[in-house]
Formats: C-alpha cells, sequence, structure tokens
C-alpha cells in the first residue's frame, strides 16, 4: 500500500569533509517541488549542488544538479520507491570538502542520505477515496445519513430539492458494500449519478 509522509524530515551526513544536507517532505506535484529547491539554492549560496527527487504521480522527477549523470537524483528516488512512497520530494544539499567521491562513493552519499532522513518519518498510508453521489426520496434521507455513518464516510454536501442529493466520499474498497446496502434497503427508489457529470 503506498505511503505518504506526515511532515518534513532532516538529517546530515559528513563524508570526507562533504556535507550532504538532506530533508524529504511531502509534495503533491513537481511546481511545488521546483520552488522548494529555489528556496534552497537561495538559502545555501555556498553549496555545489543542489539534488532533488520526486514522487509524485505522473510528476515525478530527478534531478542530479551537475553531479555526474545518475548519481545523485536516480539513486535518491529508487530509495523513495523501495519504500513505497507517493507525494513526497527528497533534497540533498551538498557542501563539497574537497575530496572527490567517486560515482559509487556518491550514489552512496546520496542514497544513505534520504534513507536516514526516511528512518525518522512518520509514514502515512495513502488511503484511495471514491466520491459518490446519490439521490433519495425524503422519506429515506435518515435511512441514507445512518448508512453513510455507518460506512465511515464523509459527508460532503446535501442539497433538498425535489429529492434529498447526497455527495460523500468514503474509502474505494468500502463503496461497493455501502452502494449494495443502499440498493437493497432502497428498494430501488435511489438512484445514483456520475460525480463526472456534476
Amino acid at each position: 500500500m503506498p505511503q505518504t509522509i506526515g511532515t518534513a524530515v532532516h538529517h546530515e551526513l559528513l563524508i570526507k569533509k562533504s556535507r550532504f544536507i538532506a530533508c524529504v517532505q511531502p509534495m503533491a506535484d513537481r511546481a511545488g517541488a521546483q520552488k522548494i529547491v529555489a528556496e534552497l539554492k537561495a538559502q545555501h549560496p555556498g553549496a555545489a549542488h543542489v539534488c532533488w527527487a520526486l514522487l509524485a504521480g505522473g510528476q515525478s522527477a530527478a534531478v542530479d544538479d551537475g553531479e555526474p549523470s545518475g548519481t545523485a537524483g536516480r539513486p535518491m528516488l529508487d530509495v523513495l520507491r523501495h519504500q513505497d512512497l507517493e507525494g513526497v520530494l527528497a533534497t540533498v544539499v551538498r557542501y563539497f570538502g574537497g575530496v572527490k567521491l567517486g560515482a559509487g562513493g556518491l550514489v552512496r552519499a546520496y542514497t544513505d542520505s534520504v534513507a536516514q532522513a526516511l528512518l525518522k518519518a512518520e509514514k502515512i498510508a495513502i488511503i484511495k477515496q471514491r466520491f459518490l453521489i446519490c439521490s433519495a426520496p425524503y422519506a429515506m434521507e435518515g435511512l441514507v445519513r445512518r448508512e453513510i455513518e455507518t460506512a465511515g464516510a464523509t459527508l460532503n454536501h446535501v442539497q433538498h430539492a425535489d429529492d434529498v442529493k447526497f455527495e460523500f466520499s468514503l474509502p474505494d474498497g468500502a463503496a461497493e458494500t455501502l452502494i449494495t446496502r443502499l440498493n437493497e434497503a432502497g428498494h430501488g427508489r435511489i438512484t445514483w449519478c456520475n460525480p463526472d457529470d456534476e
């Protein structure tokens, strides 16, 4: 099951006089990640590199920022993937200490920086939500409300017109059971709308 992290966590490594300052944090998209990276570059003008990796659906990225190709961003991204994370940005600010680490040393340094930071992170399971809309006669409003509450769904909106329209969301795995329960209890008088048509 994919996970994200609750808040930003940091870790610093010193390897052969080079400082690697890692941060992993929740991040929804590439634009937000690029803003954070720009802020880090402004905060650390003396840093040699600000490398980063983002796992956010179709907006994932791995950036070496001047390090030899494949020695920073890709290993950082691999750590995020290995831990089945989603919606997470990993950044590592490197201050060069004068001793070259070689390609293998760089891969280990960037991998370890992110992995050590993630050890401190609070991981949160991502539960896919399903959004549902149904209409019911006024006489069935109480029944529908009770079923929605019993299923642990979140009632987002109720509209009273010719019928009562309910908009709610719940974990995807529980949706079919609730739909079946409401259909049986409503004896065909509950109608379902496609949320995309709204």
